[in-house]
């Protein structure tokens, strides 16, 4: 089997954890949906989905690369990905006093904030850093094909990230509220987010490959 079951079932809800923590992504999405409608935020989400698609398959093409010339690069990039995470960790426990304000947007269409979605995730180059320091810890050179393994845990980042971003973009009047006036809610966020990545960079490194 290419992914065994049981890497997706560390994967996944890990994923859905990560994609739950507010970030600059789904605050576009809630500004849409608060300015222009529950169908921009959903196409807000669709661009952003977009945007993440583009940046997997270039980072999944240049890993593949790199890996077939220099095998040893994973377990390298392996080990760079969890000294971020930490890193990550570190820095969502030390935030403070951050509320999580809905991204400024003007009104849009829903072609429009689709496009804006698009952009908004390519500039973003965290994104980029994320996928690299991310998706890699999962993928198993000795499986087979490092793009498709790449591919497959783009797509399901990307799918559970959609999702919930279109929640947000429904649901965004009443969220927007919620995100806007509680800093309480904002620094739990920060905390979950610092446990999820201090957890799982614990776990990657002491994993025997």
């Amino acid at each position: 089997m290419l992914i065994p079951i049981e890497t997706l079932a560390i994967f996944i809800p890990t994923a859905l954890a990560l994609n739950m923590t507010p970030g600059n992504d789904m605050l576009f999405c809630l500004g849409q949906g608060i300015k222009s409608g529950p169908k921009a935020g959903n196409a807000a989400s669709f661009g952003i989905a977009t945007g993440a698609m583009i940046h997997t398959l270039l980072a999944g093409l240049g890993l593949a690369a790199l890996v077939a010339a220099h095998p040893v690069a994973l377990e390298v990039l392996r080990w760079a990905g969890i000294a971020y995470l930490v890193w990550l960790a570190i820095g969502a426990f030390r935030s403070r006093d951050q509320q999580l304000d809905p991204a400024e947007t003007k009104r849009s269409s829903a072609f429009a904030a689709w496009r804006d979605g698009i952009v908004v995730n390519l500039l973003n180059p965290k994104i980029i850093v994320f996928v690299l320091a991310f998706i890699p810890q999962f993928v198993d050179a000795s499986r087979g094909s490092v793009l498709v393994q790449f591919v497959i845990f783009g797509l399901i980042l990307n799918i559970g990230g959609t999702i919930i971003n279109c929640l947000v973009g429904s649901f965004a009047g009443q969220l927007g509220q919620v995100f806007s006036r509680s800093a309480r809610i904002a620094r739990g966020f920060q905390i979950f987010t610092g446990c999820v990545f201090l957890g799982l960079a614990a776990k990657l490194a002491f994993d025997k490959r």
